[in-house]
């Protein structure tokens, strides 16, 4: 997959584009994945998505609190490679293509910088300013233009129609079987080993502390978690918890920190990545680190078992 950072010197073979924030690449967003391929092959053309850098609500909406981003950007361009799209084309998010209006972004980008050939939009996209840009309108200008056009249908799964809005939700409850069902993957978030207090290792369970490669990424709710660790080629069974640790500490930060089963290697300063794999429990407050310890020992064989 090519990654072009705006739209200067492109070179692309009759453009098949979708465009949208991908966060997530979820199920719904592999269906339009896969009927952008499917008309571009029609087409004779290349697919090319066209995302967007940072989420278009922390610009949108700067006094908001952080909506948490599903995927980063380096771990959108790693799915949609493994997915098979030619082009992905970020452009900067800002105030001022905020205000473009759907026409022009249609005629001053999508036609005159990229030379669009088709264009496949999910069930309810709309873009341009206030989203005027809906389908409807959208036809008119694929008779303009000269372009295909065609709209998906809702992907649903049990009956639900998934977003990322629904997994933004899912993951604040800490159900992560749905999460995981809804993206047809593991949710996973990528840190940095760092320096601790080291307390874990005084109770039997040592623990890698995570500090987030990138801040942005949503957490999944407080509480232990089954977790698939990966070290560079190799994988580990692990065990997370997510919290501000209420037994041993009274500071309310709220940590991140994993323990590897069958590992004891000094992992400081390295990259790791989690994915998640079932939620244990939540987070509780025990009476010493004697209980807590023997509830750690519970949580362990049940991790083993995911």
């Amino acid at each position: 997959m090519q990654i072009h950072y705006g739209t200067e010197d492109l070179h692309i073979e009759h453009p098949v584009v979708t465009i949208g924030s991908f966060d997530g690449v979820h199920k719904g967003h592999v269906q339009v994945i896969e009927s952008l391929k499917r008309v571009a092959q029609h087409l004779k053309g290349e697919t090319v998505i066209i995302s967007f850098e940072p989420h278009p609500r922390e610009v949108l909406y700067p006094m908001e609190k952080r909506p948490g981003i599903l995927t980063t950007l380096e771990e959108k361009i790693a799915i949609l490679s493994a997915y098979g799209v030619d082009h992905l084309i970020i452009l900067p998010f800002t105030r001022s293509l905020a205000e473009l209006e759907y026409a022009d972004f249609v005629r001053h980008i999508l036609i005159d910088k990229i030379g669009m050939k088709g264009l496949v939009v999910g069930y309810d996209h709309r873009f341009g300013k206030n989203r005027e840009g809906t389908f409807e309108k959208l036809k008119e200008l694929a008779v303009k233009y000269h372009f295909y056009l065609e709209q998906e249908k809702v992907y649903e799964e049990n009956q639900i129609n998934i977003s990322s809005t629904k997994i933004r939700n899912a993951l604040l409850i800490g159900d992560i079987d749905r999460v995981n069902e809804f993206l047809g993957y593991a949710y996973s978030i990528t840190g940095k080993v760092v320096a601790g207090d080291k307390i874990g290792r005084t109770i039997g369970f040592p623990t890698a502390n995570i500090q987030l490669k990138d801040d942005r990424k949503l957490l999944p709710a407080s509480g232990v978690y089954a977790v698939q660790v990966r070290i560079g080629p190799e994988e580990y069974k692990g065990m997370l918890n997510i919290g501000v640790r209420p037994t041993v500490s009274s500071s309310g930060v709220v940590r991140i920190e994993v323990h590897i089963f069958d590992f004891d290697a000094d992992l400081y300063g390295q990259e790791i990545q989690l994915a998640f794999k079932a939620r244990i429990r939540g987070e509780r407050k025990f009476n010493g680190v004697e209980e807590l310890s023997l509830q750690l020992e519970r949580d362990r064989l049940e991790a083993l078992k995911k």
